[in-house]
């Protein structure tokens, strides 16, 4: 947990000048930029399109935020960016596209660019999953940024998050959207996960930046307090939308015909996705997790209803369901 700058006996050995948050104006990153500017941190917001994180302004003190033009693709749009920094948080990721291009060569350009500006903390964001020997180009491209990000920066703290979800994500948004219909189809149904909330992910991130004396060199395994297969998952967020579908799992052989073609009802779902639903996404025995930042994992029943109220049949005064994880179903 992250002590705010009045509580002294917690407040960490190590407070960065300035924190440059590279995709500050993204999902995750909005949350990172807010639990470092209410501990009193100069923020630096790196964005390709810095008018794309201008929302953060409000958020700021007087002079407390900045923001800049920079690229993974652009080494000297980073080390610009990076100039003068204490702390280097990446976030930047791709769900299709070049993988290696952003999290391979993007995450070294960016933890070379921290090394040149002496940074003393670099965080690089990664996935539950990552493997050199993954089925997925995805989880191969997390493993080799993680790789390249630990030759270029030795002592960089590596976070690999489960699926996370929150206000703005594309996840419960898009499931609650598509429960709307009067059957959902489930791909993957028993492909088990531990969806994180975003506030709790971005907790982390924040507090690994300032206190890289506790965690940096270390790998930790982000997940909540529940873990869900995929059916139940969607099960929940229906529930919470109010919506009652006939859900119904997708055989295999479809599922893996319809990635063939790209297409899933209501979403797109590639190959390498497809590939990526073959795994668990949960976090290993061994790994430490929230329980290292000493936060306590948000169920996603007690913060999602705030967000999917928009779904319910009747508005958000409708009566709700509770929505929680049916045991047989993990």
């Amino acid at each position: 947990m992250i002590a705010s700058p009045s509580d002294a006996s917690q407040t960490p050995d190590f407070m960065p000048r300035v924190v440059t948050v590279i995709g500050g104006g993204g999902f995750i990153g909005r949350y990172v930029c807010e639990a470092l500017l209410r501990v009193g941190v100069r923020l630096r917001v790196a964005q390709r399109d810095p008018r794309s994180a201008y929302f953060l302004q409000p958020l700021a003190g007087v002079g407390q935020a900045s923001f800049i033009a920079a690229s993974l693709g652009n080494r000297e749009s980073l080390d610009r960016a990076c100039h003068g920094s204490s702390a280097v948080i990446n976030l930047v990721g791709i769900l299709k596209g070049k993988f290696d291009a952003v999290h391979v060569e993007g995450a070294r350009h960016a933890a070379e660019a921290a090394a040149a500006a002496a940074a003393s903390a670099f965080v690089q964001v990664s996935a539950i999953g990552a493997s050199a020997t993954s089925p997925s180009a995805y989880g191969r491209s997390k493993a080799g940024g993680e790789a390249a990000v630990r030759l270029a920066f030795p002592g960089a703290t590596i976070i690999r998050p489960s699926l996370v979800f929150g206000r703005e994500d594309q996840l419960t948004n898009r499931f609650a959207q598509m429960s709307r219909l009067p059957i959902l189809p489930v791909i993957a149904g028993g492909t088990r996960f531990q969806p994180v909330y975003v506030a709790d992910l971005a907790q982390a991130i924040a507090a690994a930046a300032l206190d890289p004396k506790s965690h940096g060199g270390q790998t930790y395994e982000i997940g909540g307090p529940e873990v869900m297969t995929m059916r139940s998952l969607n099960e929940a967020i229906a529930a919470l939308a109010n919506q009652s579908p006939a859900v119904v799992g997708v055989p295999d052989f479809i599922a893996a015909q319809m990635a063939r073609l790209g297409f899933l009802p209501g979403a797109p779902l590639t190959r390498d996705q497809w590939a990526m639903l073959q795994s668990d996404n949960v976090v290993a025995a061994e790994m430490p997790g929230l329980e290292a930042f000493d936060i306590t994992p948000t169920p996603l029943a007690a913060v999602a209803s705030a967000w999917l109220d928009r779904f319910h049949r009747g508005g958000r005064f409708a009566p709700r369901k509770i929505a929680s994880a049916d045991p047989a179903s993990l």
